[in-house]
C-alpha cells in the first residue's frame, strides 16, 4: 500500500525561493503566513506614531510651533507609566492630531511635522 501522505507532497507544486543572508544563498520554502507579511516601509520621520496604546496626559505644543530634536513634546501614559513623547527631529509642528484625555492606539498618528 502507498502511503497518501507521500503522494499529495509529490503532487503538490513545490516553489523553492532563494534567500541571499550575509552573501550566503539559502534555498528555502516560504510559510504561508510568511507570504502574507507586510513589507518593511521607511519610516516618515515627518510623522510621529504612538508606539504603545495608552492615553495623551499633557500636550507642552502648538502647532506652527518650531522644535528642536529632543524637545518634549507630549505626555502619553500606558499601563500607569509615562512617556515623555521628544521630538525625533527639528522642524515645525504641522498637525496635533490628538488632545488631552484622548486614547490612543499602537501605530495612530499622533504629530505631524511641517
Amino acid at each position: 500500500m502507498e502511503d497518501t501522505s507521500d503522494k499529495q507532497v509529490e503532487n503538490k507544486k513545490l516553489s523553492y525561493k532563494t534567500l541571499l543572508i550575509e552573501n550566503i544563498k539559502y534555498r528555502t520554502l516560504l510559510t504561508e503566513k510568511y507570504k502574507r507579511k507586510k513589507p518593511w516601509e521607511k519610516k516618515n520621520e515627518k510623522k510621529l506614531i504612538a508606539f504603545i496604546p495608552g492615553t495623551i496626559k499633557q500636550i507642552y505644543i502648538k502647532p506652527r510651533k518650531r522644535v528642536k530634536e529632543g524637545d518634549k513634546l507630549l505626555v502619553l501614559e500606558a499601563m500607569k507609566m509615562k512617556n515623555d513623547i521628544v521630538a525625533p527631529i527639528n522642524g515645525t509642528i504641522k498637525t496635533i492630531n490628538v488632545k488631552v484625555g484622548d486614547r490612543v492606539a499602537k501605530n495612530e498618528l499622533l504629530i505631524e511635522f511641517a
